[in-house]
């Protein structure tokens, strides 16, 4: 109860502030979240988010790596403590494992009793603080971790010196030099990454009109719409993963003042990666951290921090426009770019996640990648249900359970039995607590054709359409079953750019790739010599192979091959075991086909068209 108040309390304040500035009504979201403890997610998206806790989370070495240093304010430099803090507060919500609960409190007492006098929350001398380079960066972040805990558990410590650290900013600001792009070799926009959204967060709670005026003014928000550079340029300028962060900060901007130039950004940003070859088939995006749009696969694509930030701008924008593409692009990058990022133990995190050539992890526990990573495992249950205007709305799909609460005092658990992503058999379980008229949409994927859904055993005769949401609206009692049927066919799907002429294996949301070492005639084969397979899409098996590689109930697909490119009498000397995409081990995604046009085009670039 007391957790709702809180809520109503941040969601009432951002309404009161809209009606106040805008004179507008405020912006009334399609669907909305619904919290931490009303879901519980299995499968392998539950998978993921147990084995970041038991084999990630609660093996780090806490006291050593991450608080070591701002005990001992040693300018040691980044950390990244306050993304720590942020995916440790929602684990402990969501969980409430009570190791996680104290590893939480441990963390946030630790650090607030290092706070100095004087509101400063860093791991700087005297001499350094504000003007060094990821000084104000982490600083924003444990602010962040902090109003998460208040918003969460409701701790006012955690809340007073999320409030003090900030006010230490705003007072300390005039320290930051003119030319301080130039001396920290960072755009100034990009050194601040992520402190316009905790300020806003911050305002959210307080209602204290300072800190939206600094976003506003000193931050600029509004006007902050940087060029799409693609390639890495001075000041690095082109980063991904700040020029996300500042269109999610946008977009909950966008909420309170209604201009329309705060959605610019992330328009801009989508048409790239969909409709300009910005996005790779993984969902991943970038080279070294930057915009690319050749669709290179190997080296440093896809940086784990910019994968996190896309997936939070798409659940924003499927929030306040209801669209369910944003669902299909978020289901493309969590199967594959997010969970690419993991080792199958849980336990390594990458910085990148390329789908050619061999891939690295990340070198410690501490920094951005390996902290974003588990904010985001953290959030991800948020991302299954959604609230909907008298009703409910299903975005991924995944065994787990929910309840939420709708406009005529009713409240619906709603659950998912399904083996997803196996195969695309979902059964909903709907009990309502009475019976009850409203509205249940579920996804249809684009890359599924001819999908089926029966109610209580009779074909459903709402519009089915791959791209959008199935709607069906009707009296509701306990009881109640959905049985939705999505097939899930092989295909290959065209390259392009670098990787057009060539091919890659999906079937449903998931990406299939080459993992030598799961194929003995080619382990010892070199890059050059994988390049050259020419594969066979009529030889694929119709039903996935059982293979753990990836999880314990995974699959793989078996299929015929030659290795001699196009050569006659050569299409299948080999047989190939293709593995999921997050096979630690898979080297190579793309593949020659005797005929391009088997191929189809990837749906996710179609989306808009």
């Amino acid at each position: 109860m007391r957790l709702t108040f809180l809520f109503l309390v941040f969601v009432g304040a951002l309404n009161s502030f809209g009606q106040t500035s805008s004179g507008d009504k405020p912006i009334t979201d399609q669907l909305n979240s619904i919290q931490l403890t009303d879901v519980r997610v299995g499968g392998e998206i539950g998978r993921r988010i147990a084995v970041t806790i038991e084999n990630n989370l609660l093996l780090l070495d806490i006291d050593n790596d991450f608080l070591d240093s701002f005990r001992k304010k040693n300018d040691k430099g980044y950390i990244g403590i306050g993304k720590l803090i942020d995916g440790v507060v929602k684990m402990a919500s969501y969980t409430n494992n009570e190791k996680v609960i104290s590893l939480k409190n441990h963390l946030i007492g630790e650090l607030v009793k290092w706070q100095d006098p004087d509101g400063y929350i860093g791991n700087m001398t005297p001499p350094y603080r504000i003007v060094k380079l990821w000084d104000i960066h982490e600083m924003g972040y444990i602010i962040n971790g902090l109003i998460t805990d208040f918003k969460l558990f409701g701790d006012n410590k955690s809340l007073a010196a999320a409030k003090s650290a900030a006010d230490y900013l705003l007072k300390k600001w005039y320290l930051i030099p003119k030319d301080w792009a130039n001396t920290t070799g960072v755009a100034k926009r990009i050194a601040l990454t992520g402190l316009h959204r905790t300020l806003l967060a911050l305002y959210g709670i307080t209602n204290d009109q300072r800190y939206f005026d600094f976003c506003l003014n000193q931050l600029d928000l509004i006007n902050l719409d940087p060029d799409l550079v693609i390639g890495r340029r001075k000041l690095i300028e082109g980063h991904i993963y700040g020029y996300m962060a500042g269109c999610l900060a946008q977009l909950e901007m966008y909420r309170i003042i209604h201009d329309e130039k705060l959605l610019a950004p992330s328009e801009k940003a989508l048409n790239f990666l969909i409709s300009k070859n910005g996005m790779s088939i993984t969902g991943g995006a970038g080279q070294d951290e930057i915009w690319t749009a050749d669709q290179d696969g190997s080296g440093e694509l896809g940086e784990t921090c910019a994968t996190a930030y896309q997936l939070r701008v798409y659940d924003n924008l499927l929030r306040l426009h209801g669209d369910s593409r944003y669902g299909d692009i978020m289901e493309r990058t969590i199967y594959n770019a997010l969970f690419g990022a993991q080792s199958p133990d849980g336990r390594q995190i990458r910085y990148y996640t390329p789908f050619e050539g061999d891939r690295h992890y990340h070198n410690g526990d501490t920094y951005c990648c390996p902290c974003n990573y588990r904010r985001i495992i953290s959030e991800l249950p948020s991302m299954v249900y959604y609230g909907a205007k008298n009703g409910l709305a299903i975005n991924l799909y995944s065994a787990s359970n929910a309840t939420l609460s709708l406009d005529n005092n009713c409240k619906v658990t709603v659950r998912q039995e399904t083996d997803y992503p196996n195969s695309g058999h979902v059964v909903i379980h709907i009990d309502p607590s009475v019976p009850a008229t409203f509205a249940l949409k579920l996804r249809i994927p684009s890359w599924c054709s001819n999908p089926t859904i029966l109610v209580n055993g009779k074909a459903s005769n709402e519009i089915i359409k791959p791209g959008t949401f199935a709607l069906i609206d009707r009296y509701w009692k306990s009881g109640d079953q959905v049985i939705l049927e999505m097939p899930m066919v092989w295909r290959l799907v065209r390259g392009r750019e670098r990787q057009a002429g060539r091919a890659a294996v999906m079937r449903g949301p998931i990406l299939f790739s080459l993992n030598p070492e799961q194929n003995e005639t080619l382990a010892k084969k070199s890059s050059a010599d994988l390049d050259r397979i020419v594969i066979d899409l009529a030889s694929i098996e119709s039903l996935p192979v059982k293979n753990s590689a990836v999880r314990p109930d995974g699959i793989a697909c078996r299929l015929k091959a030659g290795d001699k490119l196009f050569s006659m009498g050569n299409s299948g000397n080999l047989t190939l075991m293709l593995t999921e995409f997050s096979d630690p081990d898979c080297k190579s995604t793309y593949f020659r086909v005797p005929d391009l046009s088997e191929t189809v085009p990837d749906e996710l670039t179609n989306l808009w068209k």
